[in-house]
């Protein structure tokens, strides 16, 4: 369930009204003249189950509440109440596999920012993988992929796709476009740094490595494992659990095949440096491919549902 705020003119509320008293996913309905300073108008709340929660959002957006006063929604973590009750099974639908799109929407722009802590975590997370490479060490690699926030700007690129907000699009596009080479040029001078400190060497990349050569020796495996990553992703995302979320981090192999790449290209391992960077992209398409595929079939199921009949 979750709880919705909304600021309205006042020469809106009693459309509002109509609009909320209407629908059976809607409950705890309270209203509060004059009450908004900032913007200035009346305050509504009340709580929608998570079922018809996107087409009542919707509709609040259609009346242009978002414009011209607010919109503000939170999750109910708690709710005892018949009322709540009697919605949730009046709506069609489990609240935990419904999708609310205007949630999803706000949650992947803000991980799709090209910001300060973005760079950083990449950077981090990339010398980490590097790292793990050289010393062959897996638990290493593990910790690179939770570390990295590469997903967010994959996942708010599929979002952004399949509801054509384009400039989501664009975000998530520059987030990555900047991330992935900035993390890499200064995992590089770290690896050189490193190597003139004498703390690893050339030497350790070529030696055989079979706890972490599946990063730069990719197969149809490879597509496999991005496309089950890309689902599981999405899902976690859309169902609000997020708690499925690290399983998914830790199954694809974004971070580390762009740091393996990026160690290859400071000693000059060609043959690496080529199946990390192909690595690499296979998990960043495979990722794509299957999120935008989960958001449409769950798109297409949502509609149905919500048809009379």
């Amino acid at each position: 369930m979750l709880h919705v705020r909304v600021i309205a003119p006042e020469q809106r509320t009693e459309r509002i009204l109509q609009e909320l008293t209407g629908d059976e996913a809607v409950t705890h309905l309270v209203v509060l003249p004059g009450a908004a300073r900032s913007p200035s108008g009346d305050v509504l709340e009340f709580d929608v189950v998570r079922e018809g929660a996107s087409t009542v959002l919707e509709r609040l957006r259609a009346l242009g509440l978002d414009r011209d006063g607010a919109i503000v929604v939170e999750r109910v973590d708690a709710a005892l109440s018949a009322s709540a009750d009697r919605a949730a099974r009046r709506v069609p639908g489990l609240g935990a596999d419904a999708v609310v799109w205007q949630e999803l929407e706000q949650q992947t722009g803000a991980e799709a920012e090209l910001s300060a802590s973005f760079l950083a975590f990449m950077t981090i997370a990339m010398i980490i993988a590097a790292v793990g490479v050289l010393l062959d060490q897996p638990i290493l690699i593990v910790g690179s992929m939770v570390v990295g926030p590469e997903f967010g700007p994959l996942a708010a690129l599929c979002v952004g796709v399949v509801l054509r907000r384009w400039r989501l699009v664009r975000r998530s596009a520059l987030a990555l476009g900047v991330g992935f080479p900035f993390a890499m040029v200064v995992t590089v001078l770290a690896v050189w740094l490193l190597t003139a400190l004498d703390v690893v060497d050339r030497s350790m990349l070529l030696h055989e490595r079979p706890l972490t050569a599946f990063i730069w020796r990719p197969d149809a495996l490879s597509w496999v494992i991005g496309l089950l990553g890309g689902v599981a992703g999405m899902l976690s995302l859309t169902s609000a659990k997020t708690g499925t979320l690290v399983g998914v981090l830790i199954s694809v192999t974004t971070i580390p095949a762009a740091a393996n790449a990026t160690v290859a290209l400071a000693y000059g391992a060609r043959e690496e440096a080529i199946g990390s960077a192909l690595q690499l992209v296979i998990n960043v398409a495979a990722i794509v491919v299957a999120g935008v595929l989960t958001l449409l079939v769950q798109r297409t199921v949502g509609r149905r549902s919500r048809q009379p009949g």
